[in-house]
């Protein structure tokens, strides 16, 4: 699974001072709202329309993808590589790591 990058905080927080990268929090809003990575969009990975929100971002850019401890997100990544997308990286510890 080469597409899906874990990176640790140190490298991720590099990569994503680009504000321009896609930022994806794939927490619940209720998580989103209670703190988080500047200029990170929410698709709740647990909602019923993960799938249809995700599919509206780029798939040729690499995509950048954090939950709270990183298992929701390593789940997600695997929903968008199956998706197509070319890259995603995935924050090492999640949100709470931050």
């Amino acid at each position: 699974m080469d597409e899906i990058k874990i990176y640790n905080k140190k490298d991720f927080s590099e990569a994503i001072s680009n504000k321009n990268v896609p930022l994806v929090d794939v927490r619940t809003p209720n998580e989103f709202n209670g703190g988080k990575i500047a200029h990170a969009k929410n698709i709740d990975v647990m909602s019923p329309d993960f799938v249809d929100k995700i599919k509206e971002l780029d798939k040729e850019k690499t995509t950048y993808i954090y939950c709270r401890s990183g298992n929701r997100s390593q789940k997600a990544a695997r929903v968008m590589v199956d998706l197509g997308f070319k890259e995603v990286i995935d924050l090492e510890g999640g949100y709470m790591n931050w």
